[in-house]
């Protein structure tokens, strides 16, 4: 009998778990048992690693070979733990030594000819890994890029079991991660194609500076979707932390490619109107897959054509609105994932939604009964709401407006000055900044505080909006360079809000 052992990682959601991966070659009919709660795809791991043993040119047990992944508790999926099951057969059969094996962590798909494959969820992982007190870590070579972002581990990256193989016995090192190239400004549409809408356009650069959430609501073909499309490109680029927890829900969505292993700008995601609440949220069995609120992570979420959502859909938004994150129950499990995003909600003013508002044909009962499917909770939730009127003239003669760039550096500068503020409280936009903090601490003096106190008195404030609105008139007052909002702040504030209630 011999028992050869190796280390992978078991994903749930984004938190990573260390498993050990034990093989007993003993006596008995040849086969291969795996135990320890795998999927289908982990079973169909005996045929893939037998063929690809032998086709590396490494001997296969002729005698029962069983193989355990512990814990025994933990439900185990996906492929990526074929290189650890590999390496224990050979640990236990070929005498592969066990020196490297015990503080290396091995993740990859097999396929059948030896060739390691890339397998998503490797940055978290790998962080799991460094985090367990691993000192090395081997991943499939096209998932070297996305690996090297993770400091204080070792990464090394392989094409073939083979190669693995002669490296764990103290042969040619394994690839090592590059220089990583400098991020280049990913191709966005550029602000001053806006043409006209003044006031949207300054909305959308106090959404920009607070990443604060924004309505646009206009007839159609107004630059609704214009607007929110160029919200992107007037981001700064994200932090490292911020860069790290986006590709990380990145990673285990399966969307990262060798040519672009890291997330360094504000992702964009734009579902379509019949999205169901799991592609929205996250959802799958076995564990929760990340959904569009995840992958939105640290970036813009943007749903066109809001009112046609179905309910459900949107009332899902609410509380990752208000907790920036998710927690999806399923059957193996539960999934955490991050989901701080800035929310962008274009709709049109009725179903028919004609060019002039004199020529639209739907009753009272009707409009009231479209944009009546957005929820009062919901719409709380929305910072900026903003009525987008067409143009009347000059389309063809109008000058273009500022550029994406020269919007961005005001942004940046607004975003820096409110970081350097709640610098030592773990918030960095204004939009994260608890009500509790605005009403206390940071409490404007009364003469700013005086519209919203009024509103708040005649009902067209919530407690959450007066919040909300200080959050704004905080974003205002670092645009402008005030230390502290003024009267003027807040009730621009209030008015972005609701115009009625200023």
């Amino acid at each position: 009998m011999a028992l050869g052992r190796a280390y992978s990682v078991a994903l749930t959601g984004l938190a990573g778990h260390i498993v050990e991966v034990e093989a007993d070659v003993g006596g008995g009919l040849p086969g291969v048992h795996l135990v320890g709660l795998p999927d289908t795809a982990l079973q169909e791991a005996r045929d893939r690693i037998r063929a690809a043993v032998a086709n590396a040119g490494e001997q296969w047990p002729r005698t029962k070979v069983v193989l355990a992944l512990s814990p025994a508790t933990l439900h185990k999926v996906g492929s990526l733990y074929d290189l650890a099951l590999a390496c224990a057969v050979l640990n236990a059969q070929a005498g592969l030594p066990a020196r490297r094996l015990r503080e290396t962590v091995l993740l990859g798909e097999l396929a059948l000819d030896g060739r390691v494959r890339a397998v998503r969820g490797v940055l978290p992982a790998v962080l799991a890994a460094r985090d367990a007190g691993c000192r090395a870590v081997v991943v499939p070579s096209e998932n070297l890029g996305e690996a090297a972002a993770v400091r204080g581990i070792a990464v090394h990256g392989t094409v073939h079991l083979a190669e693995l193989a002669a490296w764990l016995r103290g042969g040619t090192a394994l690839a090592s991660p590059g220089p990583a190239p400098a991020p280049a400004r990913a191709e966005v549409a550029d602000l001053s194609d806006v043409v006209g809408q003044l006031e949207a356009r300054r909305a959308l650069e106090i959404a920009a500076a607070g990443a604060h959430n924004l309505m646009l609501t206009g007839s159609p073909g107004v630059g609704k979707t214009l607007l929110a499309q160029r919200l992107p490109g007037i981001l700064p680029a994200l932090t490292e932390e911020e860069s790290l927890e986006a590709t990380a829900v990145h990673s285990t969505a399966g969307m990262l490619t060798a040519a672009a292993p890291r997330v360094v700008h504000p992702p964009f995601v734009a579902p379509h109107h019949t999205t169901s609440v799991s592609a929205m949220v996250g959802g799958g069995a076995g564990y929760a897959r990340p959904g569009a609120v995840s992958i939105a992570h640290r970036g813009v979420l943007f749903l066109d054509e809001c009112p046609e959502l179905p309910p459900a859909v949107l009332e899902a938004l609410r509380t990752p609105l208000e907790d920036g994150e998710v927690r999806i129950a399923r059957r193996d499990g539960v999934a955490r994932y991050p989901a701080r995003f800035q929310l962008v909600l274009a709709a049109n003013p009725c179903p028919c939604a004609p060019a002039k508002d004199v020529d639209c044909i739907c009753t009272p009962t009707v409009r009231r009964r479209y944009l009546g499917r957005l929820s009062g909770p919901l719409l709380d939730r929305v910072d900026l709401r903003l009525v987008l009127r067409r143009p009347t003239g000059g389309m063809l003669t109008h000058e273009a407006g500022e550029s994406s760039a020269r919007v961005r550096e005001r942004v940046t500068a607004a975003r820096t000055a409110a970081a350097a503020r709640w610098r030592g409280r773990g918030w960095t936009t204004n939009s994260a900044v608890p009500g509790s903090a605005l009403r206390r601490e940071f409490r404007p003096s009364a003469p700013a505080r005086a519209p919203i106190e009024t509103a708040l008195r005649r009902g067209r404030l919530t407690p959450r909006g007066v919040d909300r609105c200080l959050r704004v008139a905080w974003t205002l007052a670092d645009l402008a360079g005030h230390t502290v909002p003024t009267a003027d702040d807040t009730a621009t504030a209030l008015y972005l809000r609701d115009r009625s209630a200023a």
